[in-house]
């Protein structure tokens, strides 16, 4: 397997978290986990110098023509002048990659300048909720969906801002590589495992006196208990909590239910069993909570978009042959 190159559009005085994640995930040496890692690459989009909004100063070593030929091409985020005028020539290039098939990623407001080049007409996107009106107005044939914190359309890829790109990152490398390697990285980087995509951008305030924390012992009881049939009541009963106030807890923290929550962590379990073991599907689906394979190909398949059986060949072939190289 060769090295998957990420190549990421530099514009002046874009936002410097939102380059700082791709760097993370992508840009540091991480072969002790997959060999070969990716091959992070800064291409200028247009002429410097060129800094970021923190007034660091930045020399890429890298064009237009290296970004086209990436085999993803990341856009951050970036100023309002760039969002409002995006340089002609990056917009070109976005073209020339899409017409190419290459994987498409905007990050924040980084999906201005692949909407202006056309690419986001007819599909689903978001943006930064802040953004939303302006980018609806400016791009009315794109199905923006700002509640989200990411959506994948195909080989495009959109998010929010700021922590949403961590979760966007996350999930290509969980795309790339399977669950068991996302869920290392976020745990090198300290970040709880990556956010489903239909979480909220912007939950409601909680109720008062209501914080995270106060969902972390629950959160942790029934990811300790994932074999067993777990209830929406079962969670209530050890937070202590009327099933209505759990649930309310769930929408204004985590911006889901406690029910699809489960789902949620039933699967991912699921996939790292698929990958790092020999279980068959119906012993995976007990381990799992699922009860049956029926169950488990079920919501495994309308979660993650492919069979368990699918899942496994493409990661473990993956990890295979990675180990193998590495060996």
């Amino acid at each position: 397997m060769r090295t998957h190159v990420v190549a990421v559009a530099v514009t002046d005085n874009l936002p410097i978290f939102e380059l700082a994640v791709p760097q993370e995930v992508f840009g540091t040496d991480r072969r002790d986990i997959v060999d070969p890692w990716y091959e992070m690459r800064l291409c200028a989009a247009e002429p410097g110098p060129l800094r970021t909004t923190g007034g660091s100063w930045l020399d890429p070593a890298y064009g237009l023509d290296d970004l086209v030929e990436a085999d993803t091409l990341l856009v951050p985020g970036c100023a309002r002048a760039t969002q409002i005028d995006p340089p002609p020539a990056l917009i070109e290039a976005l073209r020339i990659a899409y017409a190419r098939g290459k994987r498409i990623v905007g990050i924040c407001t980084g999906a201005y300048a692949i909407a202006a080049a056309g690419l986001l007409d007819g599909r689903r996107a978001t943006t930064h909720w802040m953004n939303a009106q302006d980018f609806a107005g400016r791009f009315p044939l794109v199905d923006l969906d700002p509640r989200v914190l990411y959506v994948a359309d195909g080989d495009i890829f959109t998010s929010a801002g700021t922590a949403a790109a961590i979760d966007l990152c996350l999930h290509l490398v969980r795309q790339d590589h399977g669950a068991a390697v996302a869920n290392e990285v976020a745990r090198r980087m300290v970040v709880a495992p990556q956010r489903a995509a239909d979480h909220t951008q912007y939950p409601a305030p909680p109720v008062r006196g209501a914080s995270p924390a106060d969902l972390s012992p629950v959160l942790e009881w029934a990811r300790d208990r994932l074999d067993r049939p777990l209830s929406v009541n079962d969670l209530a009963r050890e937070a202590n909590l009327s099933p209505r106030t759990l649930a309310r807890r769930f929408r204004d923290i985590l911006g889901t239910t406690p029910l699809q929550w489960l789902l949620e962590q039933r699967v991912r379990l699921a996939q790292e069993l698929l990958e790092t073991t020999e279980d068959p599907v119906e012993r995976i689906a007990h381990r799992t909570g699922f009860g049956s394979g029926a169950n488990l190909r079920q919501h495994f398949g309308r979660i993650s978009g492919m069979t368990p059986q699918t899942y496994r060949h493409v990661f473990r072939y993956r990890a295979t042959a990675s180990a193998g190289r590495a060996g």
